[in-house]
C-alpha cells in the first residue's frame, strides 16, 4: 500500500470521542464479562456447553442486528440516533445481571446488551469511516479499536480489585459497571457530530441486488475471510476459563482478558497506522501466525508462562487484525453502502461466532480445553492457507492474448 504524500496531522475530534464511548462501555461491560463465565459455573451450576451457546447466542443476535441497523443507517442519511438508542439498550442490560438468579436472567440480560450492540455496531463503525481522512482510516480504526480495549483492560482489572474487597461479591460489582454505561451515553450525545449527508443524494434500499452487487468482489472476499478468522478465534471466554481451570484463583481470573486487553491496547493504534502503509493480506497473514501460536500454547498448558503468553499471544493477534478487517471493509466498499457493508460483514462473522462458541463448549465438555484450543489452531491454519491462496492469486499477473503471427 503506497502511503500518502501528505498525510492529515491529527485524527477528528469524533474519532476521539467515539473511542471514549467505546472506552466507557467496555468498561462496564467487561466488568461484567470477565466475571460471567465463573458466575454462571460456580453460582448458577450451568454447564460449559450452556457458556457456550450463550456466549455464541449472544453474539450471533448482535452481528444479525448489524445488517439492519447498517442498511437502516445508509438509507436514513444518518448514524448517530442509532448509535445513541444501541449504546443506551447496552446501558440498560447493565442492572439485570446484578439481579440474575437464573441462567435465564443472564440469557435475558445478556441477549438485550448484544441487541444494542447489534444496533449501534454498524453505523458507529461507518461513522468512523465517514469521519475519518481517508489516508488514515487504518489510524482511525485502529485508535477506537486501542481505546474500547483500553476499556476491555481497566474493566476486569477493576472487577479483580472490587472482588478482593468485597470477598467475591458478584452482584455488587455488576451494579458498579452501571455507571461508566451510563457516562458513555453523555459522551456520545454531547461529543460527537455527524457530517451532513450530500445534498440531492437519493435514498434507495440499499440491501436491493443492484447494490449488494456494487460492493464488489474484493468486499465479497474480506466478508468471507471474516468468517474464517471468527472461525478460529472463538469467544473470549474460554480464555477465563482456561486459566481458572489450571487454577488461579476466583478473584484473579479476570487477569486473563487484563492482559489480553493490554497488549491488544498497546498494539492496535500503531499497528492500525502500519496498515495504512503496508499490504494488507500480509499483516493479516503474520496475525494468523501469531493465533496459531497462541492456541498451541494453551493446549499445552493452563497455567505457568506458557499460558500466559498463550493469551499475551492472543491480544497480539488481535490488534493486528480487527482493526485492519474494519479498515478493508471500509476501502472496498461505497461511501453510501459502508452501514450495509459493515453489517453484513458482522453478520458472516456472527454465524461463525455461534458455531465456534458452541463448538468449544463441546469439544471443551467431551474432550477437554486441549481440544478447544487445538480445533482453533486447526481453523486458524486454514485460514492462513486461504490468506496465502489468495495473494498469490492476486500476485499472478493474467496471461496475455495468444496473437497470430
Amino acid at each position: 500500500m503506497t502511503p500518502p504524500a501528505a498525510p492529515s496531522k491529527r485524527l477528528p475530534a469524533g474519532i476521539w470521542a467515539l473511542g471514549f464511548v467505546s472506552l466507557l462501555m467496555d468498561i462496564s461491560s467487561e466488568m461484567i464479562h470477565s466475571l460471567l463465565p465463573v458466575f454462571m459455573v460456580t453460582a448458577l451450576g450451568v454447564s460449559m456447553l450452556t457458556v457456550g451457546l450463550i456466549e455464541g447466542a449472544a453474539e450471533g443476535t448482535a452481528m444479525v442486528l448489524k445488517v439492519f441497523s447498517g442498511a437502516l443507517s445508509d438509507w436514513w442519511g444518518k448514524r448517530k440516533p442509532l448509535a445513541v438508542l444501541g449504546y443506551g439498550l447496552g446501558a440498560l442490560s447493565k442492572p439485570l445481571f446484578a439481579l440474575a438468579s437464573t441462567a435465564g436472567w443472564v440469557i435475558t440480560a445478556r441477549l438485550l446488551d448484544r441487541v444494542g450492540k447489534g444496533i449501534r455496531a454498524a453505523p458507529r463503525d461507518a461513522l468512523v469511516a465517514d469521519l475519518a481522512p481517508p489516508d488514515q482510516r487504518g489510524a482511525a480504526f485502529g485508535l477506537r479499536q486501542s481505546l474500547d480495549t483500553v476499556g476491555a483492560f481497566l474493566g476486569p482489572l477493576l472487577a479483580m480489585g472490587l472482588m478482593l474487597l468485597w470477598a467475591n461479591d458478584f452482584r455488587a460489582v455488576f451494579w458498579v459497571a452501571v455507571i461508566p454505561a451510563a457516562l458513555c451515553i453523555v459522551v456520545l450525545v454531547c461529543g460527537v457530530k455527524e457530517p451532513e449527508r450530500p445534498s440531492g443524494q437519493p435514498r434507495t434500499n440499499p440491501i436491493r441486488s443492484e447494490n449488494l452487487r456494487r460492493l464488489g468482489k474484493n468486499y465479497w472476499w474480506v466478508v468471507t475471510l471474516g468468517a474464517v478468522f471468527t472461525l478460529a478465534r472463538f469467544s473470549e471466554a474460554f480464555l477465563v476459563l482456561r486459566l481458572q481451570q489450571g487454577g488461579l484463583p476466583l478473584a484473579l481470573t479476570p487477569l486473563a482478558l487484563v492482559l489480553m486487553s493490554l497488549v491488544f491496547s498497546l498494539g492496535a493504534y500503531p499497528l492500525g497506522k502500519l496498515s495504512d502503509r503496508m499490504n494488507h493480506t500480509t499483516l493479516l497473514a503474520w496475525g494468523l501466525v501469531v493465533l496459531i501460536a497462541a492456541d498451541a500454547l494453551l493446549a499445552w498448558r493452563g497455567h505457568g508462562i506458557a499460558a500466559w503468553l498463550g493469551i499475551a499471544l492472543w491480544g497480539l493477534h488481535m490488534a493486528m487484525t480487527q482493526g485492519l478487517l474494519a479498515t478493508m471493509v471500509a476501502v472496498s466498499a461505497p461511501a453510501d453502502l459502508r452501514g450495509t457493508a459493515f453489517g453484513m460483514f458482522n453478520l458472516a462473522s456472527g454465524v461463525a461466532l455461534l458455531v465456534a462458541s458452541a463448538l468449544a463448549g463441546l469439544l471443551w465438555d467431551q474432550w477437554g480445553a486441549s481440544a478447544t484450543f487445538l480445533a482453533g489452531g486447526v481453523f486458524s491454519t486454514l485460514a492462513l492457507l486461504g490468506v496465502l491462496w489468495h495473494a498469490r492469486t492476486e500476485a499472478t499477473p493474467p496471461k496475455p492474448p495468444l496473437t497470430q503471427g
